[in-house]
């Protein structure tokens, strides 16, 4: 259980590392901040998109 749960707060940090990369870097092109809020959200939804497909795909795997 612990795994689990410290597995799930690694990914939010990521997503959240990444959302806040993104939303800078936007910010640095001269986007208006929301646009980079729009980017930064994005981002962080493909990150835990991603974590979540890799986990269906490993469970599949292990089952």
């Amino acid at each position: 259980m612990a795994v689990v749960l410290l597995t799930t707060a690694l990914v939010i940090v990521v997503a959240l590392l990444a959302a806040a990369g993104a939303g800078k870097l936007a910010r640095m092109e001269g986007a208006t901040y929301p646009t980079a809020l729009t980017r930064a959200a994005a981002t962080f939804t493909a990150v835990l998109t991603l974590a979540a497909t890799v986990t269906a795909a490993l469970a599949a795997l292990f089952a």
